[in-house]
This record gives structure tokens, sequence and C-alpha cells, in this order.
């Protein structure tokens, strides 16, 4: 009897996949491969751009590698670093990838801080743009201009302040930025920071060594005692080259005159800038030494504080003028740097370090002026000795030499040997009086340091040598210190100092020869120069003040062309009976 037959189990129906099917999960599963392989790559990459950026110690060179990091890393055509100005409101420099430098200049001057730029500068957090043209705080590109479309920015702080903004636009392939391209771009903004600190650290340690070596200079430039001028065209020197100024100017006080002059000019125009005046409390050099301190300006040329001054700065920008001294003594004089149009302004720490510099170079000035004056005072004692040894002694024996020879010539018979032992008492007499006029000169300043006529005549002429470029001779005769009265001695002063401050400005001279004569009846100075001479069409504003000096006193000027070349000026007084 057959078994029945067990009934077999259903066995569970086979399902086929669709071939589309498969292939939707293997790009899926090749997606996430790749991304995951992007993301790896594109970590590495941020590491090396950190990295790299960390490694420049130069900052100019630091922020150009920022630059280009954060256009590689978001694949961004354009790239851009704004610097953040000292106002907090503008850009004072701006680092860029992807323009040309011939596009650049197509364009114009770099940006302000204005519309879409200036957003991040009011809002300091990450923006980012599908459309530039969709945002209101954006009003169009200049003219020449490259079309942009897709934005991103991203601020830059550096210990805790914001330093700048990383603009990126356009990203390859025609795409958006997306949220990763801001996560990079703000984790390298981070990097960025800190290596933007080490670089401003390090460029400090260098600035401050570079000023300590140039006060080590002067100091050791003024050691051996040598003239005031070598000093100040070493600070001009040095001041420029540290900030990397196109002009560099020192001005001093002029004596017995409430003015500025510019003695040392070195850089761009330097020749326009030399021997001129400057008023006292007005533009940067006269706010600086007025105020002994500190004084800037974002662009000289459109300064309001310059508007009294002659316009002097063609295609120059960012001034810093600087007082050399203290504010505890006042302002010894002040040095005035400008840099071109267009470069980053003066910050306060470069300020600061310059006025440091000034401050010691004003010590080491002053220290060098109290070594020379003990040798002064040590040269007059000795000018006092030689005259007491002239007047007790050198006098006295001619003297009682012209008595015996007067009393010995009444008993000469022959007239002709008669009257020379005369004449030889004339002569004595004669001789005399210039011994008693060079003990006065020797004298001239017992009653004060620097009092006399002579020793302010000697001054003027001194002071004079740095805007002329060479020391003026110069030659004194008569009883100076003693007959001309302060009043008409004050005026002396004054036109002396105007007649040289025209030869530095006008005259082109290699040589200058200042001669101060008085016969007791009237005062006579002398100015003459070897250089192009009184032009006919000239102004003639500085003659005409000593022509007035001249006439107030019943005196006259006389000024004309010199023989060999040159000008020659003669101002004369009369002197008052009781002088």
């Amino acid at each position: 009897m057959a078994t029945p037959r067990q009934p077999r189990e259903p066995r569970e129906p086979r399902v086929l996949l669709p071939q589309l099917k498969l292939d939707e999960l293997l790009e899926e599963l090749q997606a996430r491969i790749d991304a995951a392989r992007g993301t790896r790559d594109r970590v590495h990459s941020l590491l090396e751009a950190v990295l790299s950026v960390g490694r420049e110690l130069d900052l100019e060179q630091a922020l150009h590698s920022i630059v280009e990091a954060a256009a590689a890393l978001v694949d961004a055509e354009y790239a851009a670093l704004g610097v953040i100005g000292l106002d907090g409101r503008t850009l004072s420099a701006f680092h860029t990838v992807g323009v040309s430098d011939e596009k650049i200049t197509e364009i114009g001057p770099y940006p302000q801080g204005h519309g879409i730029l200036g957003e991040l500068i009011r809002h300091p957090e990450p923006l980012r743009l599908s459309k530039i043209s969709e945002h209101p705080a954006s009003y169009g590109f200049p003219p020449n201009h490259p079309p942009m479309r897709s934005f991103l920015g991203v601020p830059i702080r550096v210990r805790g302040q914001v330093f700048g903004n990383l603009y990126l636009t356009e990203k390859r392939g025609g795409l958006e930025f997306d949220e990763e391209d801001e996560s990079v771009l703000s984790t390298l903004a981070v990097a960025a920071g800190v290596a933007i600190d080490n670089a401003r650290l390090y460029e400090d340690s260098r600035l401050r060594e570079r000023w300590l070596l140039a006060n080590a200079e002067i100091t050791h430039r003024l050691m051996p005692g040598s003239e005031r001028a070598g000093a100040l065209d070493l600070i001009a020197e040095r001041a420029r080259d540290i900030t990397g100024s196109a002009l560099a100017e020192v001005a001093m006080p002029m004596a017995d005159a409430p003015s500025l002059t510019v003695e040392i000019a070195v850089g761009e125009g330097a020749e326009a800038h030399r021997g001129l005046v400057l008023p006292l409390h007005e533009g940067l050099t006269g706010l600086a030494y007025s105020t002994a301190a500190p004084v800037t300006s974002d662009d000289i040329t459109r300064d309001d504080r310059i508007t009294a001054e002659p316009p002097r700065f063609p295609g120059l920008g960012p001034a810093v003028a600087v007082p050399i001294g203290t504010g505890e003594v006042g302002a010894r004089g002040v040095v005035l740097l400008v840099r071109e149009a267009g470069r980053p302004v003066f910050s306060r720490k470069e300020t600061e370090m310059l006025q440091g510099f000034a401050a010691q170079a004003a010590i080491a000035m002053e220290l060098a002026e109290r070594r020379q004056d003990a040798q002064q005072l040590a040269l007059l004692e000795d000018r006092d000795r030689i005259a007491r040894d002239l007047h007790d002694l050198a006098i006295q024996r001619l003297f009682a030499t012209g008595m015996t020879l007067q009393s010995a010539g009444r008993f000469i018979e022959h007239p002709k040997a008669a009257d020379r032992v005369l004449r030889a008492v004339d002569d004595l007499d004669e001789t005399i009086k210039i011994i008693r006029s060079t003990i006065f000169g020797l004298r001239a300043r017992e009653g004060g340091a620097g009092s006399g006529l002579r020793a302010r005549v000697v001054r003027v002429a001194g002071e004079a040598a740095p805007v002329l470029g060479f020391a003026p001779g110069v030659r004194m005769e008569g009883l100076i210190d003693t007959e001309v009265p302060l009043r008409i001695a004050d005026h002396v002063v004054a036109v002396l100092s105007e007649a040289l401050t025209n030869v530095a400005r006008h005259a082109q001279a290699h040589a200058v020869e200042v001669v101060l004569t008085t016969d007791g009846r009237e005062v006579v100075l002398r100015v003459a120069d070897d250089g192009v001479g009184i032009p006919s069409g000239g102004r003639r504003s500085g003659l005409r003040n000593m022509a007035e000096r001249a006439e107030q006193l019943g005196g006259r000027l006389e000024s004309g062309d010199a023989e060999g070349g040159g000008a020659v000026l003669v101002w004369s007084v009369p002197l008052p009976e009781e002088a």
C-alpha cells in the first residue's frame, strides 16, 4: 500500500531587484565614499593651509598667504582681505588674489569699505550670498570691474578685536558657496588671526630693534661733538627708512622768530621743502611742536589743517608729525613723515615707537649740547684769561711806551724825526683801540650766555648752516657789543636771519659771507652770496621787510648783484649819540 505524499511547504517567492535600483545604490555608495574622501582631502588641505599661514612671520606676506589659501580652500576665482583702519569704519589696506595688476590699475583706487564690504565691517559675522546684487547694501561695481555673483565673507579677529575681513566671490563652476565652505573659511579665519598676531609681534620686535640701533647710531654720531646738522640728517634718514615713508622732514624753531624752518628734508621732492618757513601753531608740524604731542593724518593732501601751508605733497597720503623731545620739557623740533598715497596710515604702535625714537634723539642732542656748553665755557674762561693779560700787561706797556715816545718827541729837534715819533704814538693809540675791541669781543658773553650781539650773530649763522648746506663765513669789526644798543641789535639779528633764509630758499648759493661792522657812528650788516642773484621779477617781500626795518631806524637798505656773480645786501643804520 503506497504511503501517501506529504504536502510540501510552500516556498517563498524569489524577489528579483531591478537593475536600475541596484545602480542607484551603487552610485549612492560611491557618492558617500567620494564625499568621505573629499572631506578628508579638504580637511587635509585646511590643515596644510593653516600650517602654511602660520609659518609666515612677515606680516605682508602672511596676509597674502591667507588670501591665497582662502581662494584655494573654497575654490573661489577672486579673493581679498580688507584690513580695517583706525577709525573702525573704513578699509586701510586691501590684498587681492585673482585680479591682475593691469586690471587693478583700470579699476582705480582700492575700495574703502562701502556696500557689501562695509556690511561685514558694520556686522562682523559670516555672510553668504547667492547673488550679490540682491543684497540691500549692494550698489554695483566701478567701471572695468569683473562681474561677480556669488559671495562669501568672514571676519578675522586678532585677540578678540576684528582685524579685517576675508571676501570670496565667484565659486568656480558657477556653483554657490555652501555651509561647508563657510565652515572651512571660518576655521581658516581663526588660524589667520593667530598667524597675524604672531607676525605682528615679530614685526614689532624687529621694529623695536631697528629703532634701538638707530638711536645708538645717533648717540654715537653726537659723541665726538659733531654738528647738529649731521644728527638731524641721520634722524630723518633712519625714520624714513624704518617707517617706509616717501618723505621725511625735520623742522626746528628759528632764532628770534616765532616760526619753524625745515632744516632737513630727504626723499621725494625734498629740494622743494628745504628752507621752508612754517607757522608755529598751524599745520601738522606746527601743531606737533606747539602741543609737544604726535599729530597724524590719513591724507595730508586733503587735511584741513594744512590749508595755511602751500600745496607741497603731490602723490603723497598718510602722514605723522612727532615732536623731538618730551611733553615735560617741550619740543626741540619736529619730525614729519609722509607715505605715498594708498599706503597704510601710521598706526598707534608705529607712532609710539617713532615718538620714543624722537625722545631718545632729543636726549642725545641735549647731552651733546651740554658737552659743547662745557667746552664753550672752558673756551670762554681761557678767553677771559687772555683778555685780562691783554688789558693788564699789553695795553699798559703800549700806553707806557706811547707816553715815553711822546715825551721824547719834545727833545727831538729834527722836524721829520719828531713827526715820525708822533705818528708812531698815533699808531700805538690805534693799536690800543684794536686790542680793547678784541678784549670786548673776548668778554662778549660775560653778561649772559649768548646775550651779546656778536654771540647772537654767530648763533644765527650757525643755525642757518643746515638749511644752506654749508657754514656761512662771519667777520665782525668794531665795538659791536658796546656801541650797538639792544633795540638796534634785535633788528640786526632779525635782518640777518631773514637774509640767510632768503639765500637758502632762492639763491642756490655755495658760499655766503656775513660782515658786521661799526665805527661808532653807524652799524653796517653786509651779506653776500655766490648764487644766481636777485631775479628782476621775483618776490621781494623779504627785501621790503628788511628795508622797512632800516627806515624805522633812519637807515637804508641797498641790494644788487655782486661782482663775479651772486647778490649782495647792505643794511646800514646810524647809531644814537648816547650809544
